[in-house]
């Protein structure tokens, strides 16, 4: 099919899946499917191989997040329910105020980014971004936007993200250098994203009025799972709360650290690297929770399960949403309308640095996968910045990482992560969510491009 005809074939696509969800009220989940199929059909995939791109699209995102979110649920369900979200969260307002606090854990999530993957880490923050909401009496979404955007800003430009790496692997571009100025033009990014997050919910809170978490509608219509009642007044220490969130994090860390500076042999790095799996390490910290959050509060084994398995039916539907969502990802991928459209735009004749910015952002909005979008547009430019110098091809990497920033949308699969955890519509994810990380990849790009003519 020609470019114009893939095109129209995305745009169809995404239109009937808005319909669907938005006017029509269709679950999210079936409504993916059954426009991944009839996208499929229409961009010309054999009817054969249909199901199974479905099932690899399926395959792929859920192989990555299932284990990590049902495990992170757990532990966040935990943490709540036995008082020790309330209680960090009080004691961090009395700490700092309560107006500081967006800005406080804003910081932590741009911190927490730099070696943990965007989604692990809001899966990890996420009880607490709920608690804030619920003790200030805000709407999750003013803790949570600025937090996933300061997270994805460095997700996609600062190794060891495996977007960047990759890049640089094919500009051959130096790591450590990306690292430096990556993280540098990050910071005024965050902030710029922080900004836009704070005007975009204050637009939003004067058209739709200040939702508690309680009130905001949740998408699909169904029904949040009962809530165990608290099983003691007792809250645990601010301390315990604190090790039990921190110490996953912690394990990742050493995880990603290792295989960057250690041997790949010997078996101090396997363990390592068994540890840092974030889906090891939440286990590690969900058996310190059974003990000091239950056991040692004196909850029975059997009201310690029967929180844990109250934590499953909302994960399931995070899972299979967001599920759903790589597979109508992985239909645009297989369907060829990114790539036909990175092919257009690179044939344009376009500065690199521009080009790498434009392409990156069409792959991002045609496709949904921010990993994509910068591997496919680096290998597009490859042979164009062949005699750059080093520095040159670390700016042409960052300005393709803030192509891939913006314009997340239904065929993202965090999309999905984050308007489940934060009780979103769909319409109001793209309203706040898809005009920030828009405005924030935007903004990152003007930076990257002031500092390359400062440069040269």
């Amino acid at each position: 099919m020609s470019t114009s005809a893939l095109l129209l074939v995305a745009v169809v696509a995404v239109a009937i899946l808005l319909f669907l969800v938005i006017k029509v009220k269709l679950s999210a989940f079936v409504a993916l499917i059954f426009v991944s199929i009839i996208t499929a059909l229409m961009a010309g995939i054999p009817v054969e191989k249909v199901m199974p791109t479905m099932i690899a699209g399926m395959g792929g995102t859920l192989g990555s997040i299932t284990i990590i979110v049902g495990l992170g649920a757990i532990l966040g369900h935990m943490i709540e329910v036995s008082g020790g979200a309330e209680a960090l969260t009080r004691y961090f307002a009395k700490l700092m105020g309560i107006k500081r606090t967006v800005v406080a854990i804003t910081i932590a999530g741009f911190i927490l980014g730099i070696p943990i993957f965007v989604d692990v880490g809001f899966i990890i923050l996420a009880p607490i971004v709920l608690a804030f909401a619920k003790i200030s009496n805000k709407n999750p979404m003013v803790y949570g936007l600025p937090v996933a955007v300061a997270m994805l800003a460095v997700h996609v430009v600062v190794p060891p993200h495996p977007g960047p790496v990759a890049a640089a692997g094919i500009l051959t571009a130096n790591v450590g250098m990306l690292t430096l100025i990556g993280l540098l033009l990050c910071i005024p990014t965050a902030i710029v994203g922080y900004i836009t997050a704070k005007i975009v919910m204050k637009r939003h809170e004067q058209k739709h009025g200040s939702e508690s978490a309680e009130t905001v509608v949740v998408q699909d219509d169904l029904p949040l799972p009962k809530e165990p009642e608290a099983l003691s007044n007792d809250h645990p220490a601010v301390g315990i709360i604190l090790m039990l969130i921190l110490l996953p994090i912690a394990l990742i860390m050493l995880g990603t650290v290792s295989s960057t500076v250690l041997p790949h042999e010997g078996n101090f790095f396997n363990v390592t690297q068994m540890i840092g799996n974030p889906g090891c390490a939440l286990m590690i910290a969900l058996v310190l929770a059974f003990y000091f959050l239950g056991i040692r509060k004196n909850w029975s084994t059997a009201k310690i399960g029967s929180v844990m398995d109250a934590a499953l039916p909302t994960a399931a539907v995070v899972i299979m949403v967001t599920g759903g969502g790589g597979v109508f990802g992985k239909v645009l991928v297989e369907s060829g309308v990114g790539s036909a459209l990175a092919n257009a735009l690179n044939s344009i004749g376009l500065p690199p640095l521009v080009a790498g910015f434009l392409i990156a952002a069409a792959l991002r909005a045609s496709q949904g996968s921010a990993t994509v979008a910068i591997l496919t547009a680096a290998g597009l430019l490859s042979n164009a910045v062949a005699d750059w110098s080093d520095t040159q091809r670390v700016m042409l990497t960052i300005s393709i990482g803030f192509g891939a920033l913006g314009f997340s949308h239904i065929n993202d699969s965090f999309f999905w992560i984050l308007t489940k955890y934060l009780n979103m519509s769909v319409a109001n994810g793209l309203k706040t969510w898809t005009v920030i990380t828009s405005i924030t990849g935007i903004a990152g790009f003007i930076f990257t491009y002031i500092a390359y003519c400062m440069m040269f």
